[in-house]
């Protein structure tokens, strides 16, 4: 049987470094391929040596797909094409690619430039790797190869994230990357078809979470910022440049404007002007509210946020401020953190899910006593709050996206063991299918049940009809007597005399024949005439003849009777018939072998 094969090299049972390696139909696809936030050493890069020792990945990899453009799914892009080896496609959509770049060589200055590492990529090398890059249109059918074709659906989470459909023959997954099926303030909701695809591979960052209604959410937010900044306090918000930023920043400004508040906002600068910028760029990628008013006002040139300057940390009084990152890991977010961290009027609220190893994590887990780089340690004393504002699906969110893509079996990656295992569980039980949650370097298969689509000629169907029988029913297989034509990679089903016809054949007679021993005292006249006498009253629909040559013939079924050598009461019956006769003549054999009425 054929089987779909998928691999993690990252985010098994993880969340981080998410790159998942599926092999369908002899084609081998790698989905993302992003670095973990939680390591500095090589634990950060998927381990590439799974797919080949050495040697390039370009002969053992057909293509890349990127969801998007977070560095957990596309950070280890450089690493991977330029210094592993990959000169395949790299597909991803517009904006990824736009963004990507930005990111990556952010991310660069922070790990070189002022980290001073040195086993990682170059700026040149980023730029030679996007060169690789084959942008992808929504809902466009790319064809890869001549076997291997791709889709991509709009998935929410961040400007230009994709979830795709990736098809071999007639067996397909589909990979959601990350996806958020709530619609917010500035992206609209995931969607995808009815594809069923044999695995449905989804995020399940969120998987036991359930959250409740967005309004309730933002309202707390708004009361913790206005309340601490009331108090004098100066409130730190630390985000990544795209995505849940624009959608805070849509949200102060809005409530600053209602309530004329005059405390100071800012945003670290340099990358959200980039990421403002494509925003405007890509307005088709965001929701409908947005792309609206676009005409009249452009919802990401706000008047209350300004541009932040490392000096303002200093400042006295309250304000509030965006910085990046998100996760407190490094750059000018932990440099605030570290300066405000001793003062309990302060707060810091964290917007997204924190992992493992970071600041972020340590701190909404309670960790007061910091011990930071150079032995020095911090004393937590500003509040923390933790808010949910991540574009991630909750567990709802992953269960409506089954009911809407129809999957045979599900498998789960960027998630947590523990949770993974509860939602399996949930999964299982309500959709009565397979689910997998393969560890990293593990691999899940998946036996596929390939339809093969045959065409069927309207001649054997009307024939079909006129004999009668049932109506056809879609939900009950029926057999259909023909002869099957294989021509050009299709398959039809045709009446045998099409089919000698079409090859320029000729029809070949081909009979069977039976003998059936009977005991019976009187002569061989006699006993053919009982025979005749018996098929009549049994085969009451069927033409049978008694002919002056001595046979008789049922159809095309012909009988004859002789009288044994050994034995005159034993009679040798010869039945023979025609292949389309089959099934009667195997009847009249049996019915026959169990003798005549005396």
């Amino acid at each position: 049987m054929p089987e779909i094969k998928v691999t993690p090299l990252g985010a098994g049972q993880d969340v981080g470094r998410s790159c998942i390696l599926v092999s369908i139909g002899g084609k081998n696809i790698m989905l993302d391929c992003g670095m973990h936030m939680g390591y500095n050493d090589d634990r950060r890069f998927p381990d590439f040596s799974y797919i080949t020792q050495n040697g390039r990945l370009t002969d053992f990899l057909d293509c890349v797909i990127i969801s998007h453009f977070h560095l957990d799914h596309c950070g280890a892009l450089p690493y991977m094409s330029e210094m592993v080896g990959y000169d395949g496609p790299i597909y991803m959509t517009h904006p990824t690619k736009a963004i990507c770049p930005i990111l990556l060589e952010d991310f660069r200055k922070i790990t070189v430039d002022k980290k001073g590492e040195t086993n990682f990529f170059t700026s040149q090398m980023i730029k030679d790797c996007m060169k690789k890059v084959i942008p992808l249109n929504l809902h466009q059918t790319v064809q890869v190869d001549d076997e291997l074709e791709i889709k991509a659906y709009y998935a929410g989470h961040v400007l230009g994230a994709a979830m795709v459909h990736i098809k071999v023959g007639s067996e397909s997954v589909v990979y959601t990357g990350d996806y958020n099926l709530t619609p917010d303030r500035h992206l609209g909701a995931a969607w995808i078809d009815k594809c069923r695809p044999d695995i449905l591979i989804s995020e399940s960052t969120y998987a036991t979470t359930i959250r409740d209604s967005k309004r309730c959410r933002e309202r707390d937010f708004l009361k913790k910022v206005h309340e601490s900044v009331e108090r004098g306090g100066k409130v730190l918000i630390p985000v990544f440049a795209l995505g849940r930023a624009q959608e805070l920043c849509i949200l102060l400004e809005t409530f600053w404007e209602r309530m004329n508040l005059k405390a100071p906002i800012y945003f670290s600068t340099g990358l959200t002007e980039k990421a403002n910028h494509y925003y405007k760029l890509f307005i088709t990628w965001t929701n409908q509210k947005i792309r609206k008013t676009f005409v009249q006002r452009n919802m990401f040139e706000f008047k209350h946020i300004k541009a932040f300057d490392r000096s303002y940390a200093d400042n006295p009084g309250p304000m509030v401020v965006f910085a990046t990152p998100g996760m407190l890991h490094a750059g000018q977010s932990l440099q605030i953190f570290k300066k405000w961290a001793g003062n309990e009027k302060n707060m810091v609220i964290m917007p997204g899910y924190c992992v493992q190893g970071t600041i972020g994590h340590k701190i909404l887990n309670g960790q007061r006593k910091l011990e930071m780089e150079g032995r020095a340690t911090l004393d937590v004393k500003l509040q923390v709050e933790y808010m949910s504002f991540s574009a991630h699906a909750d567990a709802k969110g992953i269960m409506q996206l089954v009911r809407m893509a129809e999957p045979r079996s599900m498998l789960l990656v960027h998630g947590e063991a523990a949770k993974m295992e509860f939602l399996k569980g949930k999964i299982e039980q309500e959709f009565s299918i397979d689910c997998y949650m393969p560890a990293n370097g593990e691999t899940a298969t998946v036996t596929t049940n390939p339809s093969v689509p045959v065409d069927i000629s309207l001649n054997l169907l009307k024939r079909e009809m006129a004999l009668g029988g049932p109506l056809p029913d879609p939900k009950k297989p029926r057999a259909m007597h023909g002869t099957l034509i294989m021509k050009e990679n299709s398959m039809k089903l045709v009446s045998s005399e099409q089919a000698l016809k079409e090859l320029g054949l000729n029809e070949h007679q081909l009979r069977f024949t039976c003998r059936v021993q009977l005991q019976d005292p009187h002569s061989d006249s006699d006993t053919l005439h009982r025979i005749y006498s018996h098929l009549k009253s049994v085969l009451k629909d069927y033409t049978i003849q008694h002919l002056p040559d001595g046979t008789v013939m049922v159809e095309s079924i012909v009988i004859k009777v002789s009288s044994s050598a050994e034995d005159a009461n034993t009679k040798v019956l010869l039945l023979s018939w025609s292949y389309q006769d089959e099934d009667l003549g195997s009847y009249l054999s049996s019915l026959l072998k169990k003798g005549l009425p005396t």
